[in-house]
């Protein structure tokens, strides 16, 4: 059975509410999964936008989620490293955590939460920057899914 990832809060391919954005409180929305394989130690997170004006804009990294979870909360804090031992790196904002869609007025823009089932727990300290994290990633994802929102501005 292949892992699948949902937002709670919108469906797959429809406009993501302001509340997650940066035209409201910019808090990340909730987040559920199922099919995460038994063999998999971790989990890792990597929220994007393709569409930004200067190339894919990473909005959120996240890893060393416990592989036994099946949901983040909305509003995870900003935390370099959560309560659950998961920890989180800088954004294109240059902030931890979560940022929100905040794209320049225009047509809409894709955001893609993709979720990572990895064999491993990754060896990299808190507020990695996207390349790390990719490169500790390389040759350990078992399987991934991924949930897009649209916003625009």
């Amino acid at each position: 059975m292949p892992v699948t990832l949902k937002a709670a809060a919108f469906d797959n391919g429809a406009e993501i509410p302001r509340r997650y954005t940066c035209a409201g409180a910019d808090i990340s929305p909730a987040l559920n999964w199922n099919g995460v394989p038994p063999s998999a130690r971790s989990l890792a997170l990597i929220t994007d936008d393709p569409d930004a004006p200067r190339g894919t804009w990473t909005h959120w990294l996240m890893w060393d989620i416990p592989a036994h979870l099946t949901t983040l909360a909305e509003g995870v804090c900003q935390d370099e490293t959560l309560a659950n031992g998961a920890r989180q790196g800088k954004n294109d904002f240059g902030r931890i955590g979560y940022g929100g869609p905040c794209p320049p007025p225009g047509k809409p823009h894709r955001y893609f939460f993709k979720l990572y089932a990895l064999d491993t727990t990754l060896d990299l300290k808190p507020g990695a920057a996207r390349k790390e994290l990719e490169r500790a990633m390389k040759g350990h994802i078992l399987t991934e899914a991924q949930w897009m929102g649209t916003f625009k501005r």
